[in-house]
């Protein structure tokens, strides 16, 4: 249920006087701690950029709860203020592992954020009792919750039910390959992954572990492939634990951000770490992927060297753009293939 992904709903106004203090709440329950905590972070990261108050949702972690949130910034004019202007926010909190729904449908939940902000706005002026905040809180709450069903809803049919309209997807697989995908945080791995799975809500998600798992059925001359994604966290805190997500790998993804040099340095610890575990290491099919293409104005690898590292370890190289798309399917398509010829069955 979608009901399940809102984790905490914060109401946050910024007193002259005691600094961010959080005036609403949903659950009820919640405790001072994260109550406290969420609001300190939601108001103070404004100081972090000068006072600029962000006009759209902002997304930002709350690592000591293991959660994220979506933020919303109120500015109002009060003359009783100093600056003659009030400030407060809405955080919605969440797991971690929702953190590709959000990012991928922030332009569908923007508007009832911002519809919100408006009410709360008005309700302030008036200096409006704490059932009718909570009302909006409430009404905040349902509508997300809506928002989030309908989109479930369509993603969940427009997967497999299109692409198989009249037989079980799951009988017509012939083959099922497994790939693991690593490299540093922050490269783009869950993005890639994303946009080519499109599927934001169905998924598997490990956080213990630092696993996520999601698939990608692919037609090779008439055969379904079935393509099987461990998106695996490049923490180092998971480093003991990945090395046995290794194991039955039938390909390795490697990718780094062309605009981060030191992932890209990083990738042969990588390739190392992956060899030195994993079992028929001869078998597996590999890819290295310099992602963010779109910025190449700020890139710090050059193709040369790119090109220079995938041949010294006998990779196969691409470059990509988890943004745009650009050459993401592709890729993909391709090693479908690869996988498949592999078995010499084409």
């Amino acid at each position: 249920m979608s009901e399940d992904i809102i984790k905490a709903i914060v109401y946050t106004s910024l007193d002259e006087k005691v600094g961010p203090n959080p005036l609403l709440w949903f659950p009820l329950d919640l405790s001072e701690k994260v109550r406290m905590g969420v609001s300190i972070k939601s108001i103070t990261m404004l100081t972090t950029d000068q006072g600029i108050i962000p006009s759209s949702l902002v997304i930002m972690p709350f690592p000591a709860f293991n959660l994220k949130g979506v933020v919303k910034y109120i500015e109002r004019k009060d003359d009783a203020r100093r600056g003659d202007v009030a400030l407060s926010s809405i955080t919605l909190l969440f797991d971690e592992a929702d953190d590709l729904i959000f990012y991928k449908y922030m332009d569908y939940i923007e508007p009832i954020f911002e519809d919100s902000a408006k009410k709360f706005k008005d309700l302030e002026k008036v200096n409006a009792k704490d059932v009718e905040m909570y009302a909006e809180i409430n009404n905040l709450r349902k509508g997300l919750i809506e928002i989030l069903d309908d989109l479930r809803t369509k993603e969940q049919k427009g997967s497999e039910l299109e692409a198989f309209p009249k037989d079980d997807a799951r009988d017509l697989i012939e083959f099922h390959f497994k790939v693991v995908v690593c490299g540093d945080p922050g490269v783009g791995k869950t993005s890639t992954i994303l946009r080519l799975t499109e599927n934001a809500f169905v998924r598997t998600y490990i956080p213990t572990l630092g696993v996520s798992v999601s698939e990608r059925k692919v037609e090779i001359k008439e055969k379904i492939v079935n393509l099987i994604f461990w998106d695996i966290a490049g923490q180092n805190k998971f480093a003991l634990m990945r090395r046995h997500f290794y194991q039955g790998a039938d390909g390795v993804i490697l990718l780094f951000d062309i605009t981060n040099r030191e992932s890209f340095l990083n990738i042969q610890n990588w390739f190392d770490e992956i060899t030195k575990h994993i079992i028929n290491k001869s078998k597996l099919v590999w890819i290295l992927i310099g992602n963010k293409k779109d910025l190449l104005d700020e890139r710090m690898v050059t193709l040369d060297e790119a090109e220079e590292l995938a041949k010294s370890n006998n990779l196969k190289y691409v470059e990509t753009s988890a943004l745009t798309g650009d050459n993401v399917e592709e890729s993909f398509y391709k090693l479908a293939k690869t996988f498949v010829k592999s078995k010499n069955n084409i």
